[in-house]
């Protein structure tokens, strides 16, 4: 071996372990699932606030049941942009309006837009009859909850950051202090001087 070869550290010697690259890659795996299950949350509960079991044509009457302060939206699904209208006879003026937004959400192979919003001052069961110039489905749901769809999607994506940048930082700290171990062992390690003193009056 040359005097300048540095000594082979084996790769279990050095410290911290390699456990830690594992803890890295499930830590980033685990944030990853968090924030892919904040978006399955959102869209699932978005799409569930729509009652489209319970659906209805353009020109059928409906009758729902409304509770009062409680908004609720009505959505429409067909192909295109038609002219739509709804009227609920029995509830006083002004208790339906039209957003001054578009909110959309696709459901299967369906896609609803929201086209009035009803506040009822009483409550009570009302007919709701809606109608298109189009070939089209309504149905009733929720009001949409812009915020909680925000938060649901900012939360995701904050748990893909926090994934990618803790299992990187892990991995980057881990190779640098192996690295700094390896090299301090290298040091200790070093093999003594091949020859020895040299005897009085002997010149090599």
């Amino acid at each position: 071996m040359s005097l300048n070869a540095r000594p082979a550290i084996p790769a279990k010697d050095l410290r911290p372990r390699r456990i830690w690259y594992l803890v890295a890659a499930l830590l980033g795996l685990v944030l990853a699932g968090v924030g892919a299950a904040f978006i399955v949350m959102t869209v699932k509960n978005t799409v569930g606030s729509i009652d489209t079991a319970h659906s209805f044509s353009s020109g059928d009457a409906r009758t729902v049941s409304f509770v009062q302060g409680k908004t609720k939206a009505i959505y429409v699904s067909q192909a295109g942009q038609g002219h739509v209208d709804c009227r609920i006879p029995e509830m006083r003026s002004g208790s339906m309006t039209q957003p001054d937004s578009t909110f959309r959400i696709t459901a299967g192979s369906r896609t609803w837009d929201r086209v009035f919003e009803v506040k009822p001052g009483s409550s009570g069961d009302y007919t709701l009859t809606c109608t298109s110039a189009l070939p089209a489905e309504f149905a009733l749901g929720d009001k949409p909850k812009v915020g909680s769809m925000i938060g649901g999607i900012a939360a995701a994506i904050g748990c893909f950051i926090a994934a990618f940048a803790s299992a990187a930082a892990i991995v980057v700290v881990t190779a640098v202090r192996r690295s700094r171990h390896r090299r301090r062992l290298a040091a200790t390690w070093a093999p003594p001087p091949q020859w020895g003193p040299q005897p009085p009056g002997q010149v090599y």
